[in-house]
């Protein structure tokens, strides 16, 4: 059985990596990736996002920079990178499609 909360979730993870990926050599602030995020699911939260973007920043495909006026920034790491690129394997808790090409 699929349990919806955590499809979403890793799907979510995907989603802001994809949208880093476009986002480089530069980055995005939340707000932008959160935008990404709710095309995909309209209820999606700041908190949600940033919940996600923490999950990245542990496992090492995100580097994240808390600013002081509460603005998260965030732009991919190498690993994030070749994640998104399929030059590495992915490990459980992201929803990466298949490498179908």
């Amino acid at each position: 059985m699929v349990d919806p909360a955590k499809a979403r979730r890793e799907y979510l993870r995907w989603l802001i990596i994809l949208t880093l990926n476009n986002a480089r050599p530069i980055g995005a602030y939340e707000g932008p990736v959160l935008t990404v995020a709710q095309a995909e699911y309209s209820d999606a939260t700041a908190l949600e996002l940033r919940k996600e973007l923490d999950y990245l920043a542990d496992r090492r495909l995100v580097d994240l920079r808390k600013e002081p006026t509460g603005r998260w920034f965030a732009e991919l790491t190498r690993y994030g990178v070749d994640l998104a690129e399929y030059t590495i394997d992915c490990a459980p808790g992201i929803a990466r499609p298949a490498k179908y090409w």
